[in-house]
């Protein structure tokens, strides 16, 4: 109990930590519905990815991750602007080229977490959150 309680304490005063848990749990939560994972964290000028996964259709799954710690100013889905969707779609159709699966289908995934300051933390998945 009071373990937790510690844990929960750090990831509210470090945003880095948070986000990194956030991700872990995200990928934890898709793996747990049929998901697979190729990449964590996928880098290139375009930008970055928070997670390549594979839906069981054979879909390629971009996944935006975002983690609060509330949303106390602005609610979380906000945060996904349109210069952020034209930064994961560049970054998207590099990966693909990169990996020669464009002829994949594939998809953008929102999943945004609020930790909170008591009680489970809230986590909500988008699938397919928007089309470029």
């Amino acid at each position: 109990m009071f373990g937790w309680l510690l844990n929960r304490r750090k990831l509210l005063a470090d945003r880095k930590l948070l986000g990194r848990w956030g991700e872990r749990r995200c990928e934890r939560y898709l793996i747990n519905k049929g998901l697979k994972k190729l990449a964590r964290n996928f880098s290139c000028k375009a930008g970055e990815i928070d997670l390549v996964m594979v839906a069981p259709s054979g879909a390629v799954v971009f996944v935006e991750v975002k983690t609060r710690a509330d949303e106390s100013l602005t609610p979380v889905e906000s945060v996904i602007t349109s210069d952020k969707k034209t930064k994961l779609s560049r970054a998207a159709r590099y990966f693909l080229a990169t990996y020669n699966i464009e002829n994949r289908p594939y998809r953008f995934d929102v999943v945004t977490i609020v930790l909170g300051h008591a009680g489970p933390a809230q986590l909500k998945h988008y699938e397919g959150a928007f089309v470029l």
